[in-house]
C-alpha cells in the first residue's frame, strides 16, 4: 500500500460508520462501472444491503470491531 493509500485509509476510518459504508459502496460501484448488471439483480443487492444495514442498526447480528478484524487479518 502506498503512502497516499494509507493516508486515504486513515481519513476514511475517521468517518462515521454510515459515511464509511456509503464510501465503500461508491468505491465498489466504481470497480463495477464496466460491468452491466441486470436491474433486477442490482435491486436485489440493494435490498439485501438495506436489510443488513437495518439489522446492524437494530443490533441483531454480533459485530466485531474493525480493530480486531484488522489484527486477525494482519496476524498481529
Amino acid at each position: 500500500m502506498t503512502a497516499a493509500t494509507h493516508e486515504v485509509l486513515r481519513s476514511a476510518l475517521a468517518l462515521s460508520e454510515e459515511e464509511r459504508a456509503e464510501l465503500a459502496t461508491l468505491l465498489i460501484e466504481s470497480l463495477d462501472a464496466t460491468v452491466e448488471m441486470d436491474s433486477d439483480v442490482a435491486e436485489a443487492w440493494r435490498a439485501e444491503l438495506d436489510r443488513r444495514i437495518a439489522a446492524i442498526d437494530n443490533g441483531t447480528p454480533k459485530t466485531i470491531p474493525w480493530e480486531d478484524v484488522r489484527r486477525r487479518l494482519l496476524g498481529e
